[in-house]
């Protein structure tokens, strides 16, 4: 079960990196939303740097900028930044710049089935960074076991994308079986896309796991309203955890 010592289920924030009025992309609006959302009960935040264009970003001085930015509003609170081919999609590129960065972040998101991904799991733990692997569909789940690189892993995250709820769960539940017929028991947590991703959470909550929300997943609460912001969206969850 993925549960702190209060015996909360694991709720994290993921903060942006989607068309909503409330997308923060300054390192100062990352960090006012990232302390919103802790406020509301995140127990950690998921953030996408950007660069002064205003474009995602994984220069090491735009993720050293919004770091530093977000442990001062939320001092203790564990930060995952992302590694996304969606932000550098050309591997080499993208190792280069995760090797360049001078400020470490707590965590991070390796989707699991992106070219390079494994060398950059593998340098990321090697420097003490927990890898949360992203599992966005069935075939990123065998990629990851095939690669044997659990042990290098804090977490696994089940992201299944598909639009439909009733498909989002089928696709979650499957993922989650490929792990435990492979022997992999490591915590997880799971979020779905939009709408989906409030049934994806439900399930999770029901089986013990960790659960994520926030402007990257879903800009729309349960009853399909439009979010006004991220503490909206975590306030939501927590209601679903405690229930």
């Amino acid at each position: 079960m993925a549960a702190n010592e209060n015996n909360r289920i694991f709720l994290q924030a993921a903060l942006n990196a989607r068309d909503h009025p409330a997308n923060p992309t300054t390192p100062r609006s990352i960090a006012v939303q990232a302390a919103i959302a802790v406020a509301a009960g995140a127990q950690s935040v998921h953030l996408h740097p950007y660069d002064a264009s205003g474009r995602q970003s994984l220069d090491a001085h735009d993720c050293a900028a919004t770091l530093q930015e977000v442990r001062a509003a939320c001092p203790g609170i564990p930060i995952s930044l992302t590694t996304s081919a969606e932000v550098e999609p050309n591997p080499q590129r993208r190792l280069e710049l995760i090797t360049g960065w001078t400020e470490l972040p707590d965590l991070v998101t390796a989707n699991q089935g992106e070219p390079g991904i494994v060398e950059i799991t593998e340098l990321l733990a090697e420097r003490g960074v927990g890898i949360e692997a992203g599992l966005l569909s069935l075939d990123d789940a065998h990629q990851f076991i095939a690669a044997g690189i659990a042990p290098l892993c804090h977490r696994v995250m089940v992201e299944p994308l598909d639009g439909d709820p009733a498909a989002a769960l089928a696709h979650a539940e499957a993922i989650e079986s490929a792990l435990a017929t492979a022997g992999i028991t490591l915590e997880q947590v799971h979020h779905g896309d939009g709408v989906a991703s409030w049934a994806v959470n439900r399930r999770a909550i029901d089986r013990g796991h960790g659960i994520r929300t926030g402007l990257e997943d879903t800009p729309v609460l349960p009853d399909g309203r439009v979010a006004k912001d991220n503490g909206e969206l975590v306030e939501a969850a927590v209601v679903l955890t405690e229930n």
